[in-house]
């Protein structure tokens, strides 16, 4: 194992390397269908990858809901002639930090090695996706993980809030439904539907892959085709586009807390539409900036209903949204939902002062460098730009875009974005005035998808 300290010690020292480099993203020429940025890094004798496989739980097939998730904890549980003892056994004793990510649209692998290890580490990763073992023994260790995980679940308020919301807003969409599934659809996931879904969609077609590191793009070739190559070169359809989003007012998923947990959420932006970059302005000012943000400064500085609210402009392949959290007293639900209300009304109808816009252009375009500062985050900013299908070119134009907004273009995306009359609210715990018997108002389930 000695191996551990040497690979801890270059990550954190990695933090200060590869800022110089961060916009020096390259392209690695790879048959169609694969889409591969890297940058070269040669401080550190490390290198860190993040690939994209459309294998996220839009693909879950009706009544087998967490399937993606499933399949994909048992990624590092065996494969080719090593069980899963041995092939973790492997991964250690090389240092190989192997992270396993299900969402909705993607299946996220990193990798983060010494270069000394890297052919291991890649050849590994590739006889996982294409030789995996799915042991009956693991299926069996790993369904019971996901039904223990599930059952700590529903106790938790943010989570049962965010499951109920997502639910809520995307309906009977792929979207909607839960990224882990729920108990039944989990007892109901057979060996063989694991099996038929890695088939399926651990494939290269449509992959994403970021890289960092000490690399150069002729041995990076030969690992990726160690990691990748097996995979079949074809690409599942993309989930369908959501027919409609947001059921607006309040749904109470009663919970016997004394803090209750409310999300809420608007319809947003897809990442290609022109008022993506004000709206992401305008969502810092209103609520991404922290202790800045406006709904912070109402809710609780000047009110004190809660500890954090916060905002985020999300995107999906297939759709954009808004999404905002916090946690009050029982007490305070109504009131606070009424500030949040206002507060959001009062910036779509007047938009931004010229010191909010000011400090959020300083804000978002200082920090943006820091998300560079070690080839893993290298890596995660730049597999999430392919994912939403930014060009390899963006992170030279990002702060130039966001210095041009002008007060009047975040004013028009506010005006598109931060309707109060169209939130979908939903409460994670039981207000004042609601009965703890009442059943979820959640249609078709009572409770929703991980976030």
């Amino acid at each position: 194992m000695a191996w551990r300290p040497l690979l801890v010690a270059l990550t954190c020292a990695a933090c200060f390397s590869g800022v110089a480099n961060a916009a020096d993203v390259k392209t690695l020429k790879m048959p169609k269908g694969e889409e591969v940025w890297y940058v070269s890094d040669h401080t550190l004798p490390m290198i860190a990858m993040s690939a994209s496989i459309p294998a996220g739980s839009a693909y879950d097939p009706q009544g087998k809901f967490g399937l993606a998730a499933f399949a994909a904890s048992l990624l590092d549980e065996g494969a080719g002639n090593l069980n899963s003892t041995a092939y973790q056994t492997a991964l250690s004793n090389r240092a190989i930090r192997l992270t396993i990510n299900p969402s909705r649209d993607y299946l996220t692998v990193s990798l983060v090695t010494l270069t000394d290890n890297a052919k291991d580490a890649f050849q590994l990763l590739g006889l996982a996706l294409a030789h995996p073992r799915f042991d009956q023994d693991a299926v069996q260790r790993v369904r019971a993980q996901i039904l223990s995980s599930l059952e700590e679940e529903d106790t938790d308020p943010p989570t049962v809030a965010a499951k109920g919301f997502y639910k809520a807003y995307f309906h009977d969409h792929p979207y909607g439904h839960s990224v882990n599934g729920d108990a039944a659809s989990i007892n109901a996931i057979t060996q063989g539907d694991i099996r038929a879904f890695a088939a399926a969609h651990w494939v290269k077609g449509d992959i994403k892959i970021a890289v960092s590191g000490d690399v150069d793009a002729a041995t990076l070739t030969q690992l990726l085709n160690s990691a990748f190559g097996r995979l079949p070169a074809r690409a599942p359809a993309p989930p369908p586009w959501p027919g409609h989003v947001g059921q607006p007012g309040i749904q109470v998923i009663p919970m016997a807390v004394p803090q209750p947990t409310v999300i809420f959420g608007l319809p947003g932006l897809m990442r290609s539409d022109r008022d993506f970059i004000p709206a992401f302005v305008a969502n810092y000012i209103i609520g991404g900036g922290g202790f800045s943000s406006r709904l912070t400064d109402e809710v609780r500085v000047k009110r004190g209903l809660t500890y954090d609210i916060s905002t985020s402009l999300d995107s999906f392949r297939r759709a954009g949204f808004v999404a905002g959290e916090f946690a009050t007293k029982q007490s305070s639900v109504n009131q606070a939902i009424g500030v949040v209300r206002s507060t959001l009304e009062e910036f779509a109808q007047n938009g931004p002062t010229d010191k909010e816009l000011a400090d959020a252009k300083t804000y978002l375009t200082g920090s943006f460098p820091m998300s560079f500062s070690s080839n893993v985050g290298i890596v995660s900013e730049l597999n999430g730009f392919q994912q939403v299908g930014l060009p390899v070119d963006y992170i030279q134009k990002r702060n130039a875009l966001i210095d041009a907004v002008t007060v009047a273009d975040v004013k028009r995306a506010a005006k598109r974005i931060f309707n109060p009359r169209a939130m979908t609210i939903v409460i994670g715990g039981t207000p004042d005035g609601q009965r703890t018997a009442r059943p979820p108002a959640i249609p078709g389930e009572a409770r929703a998808a991980h976030r």
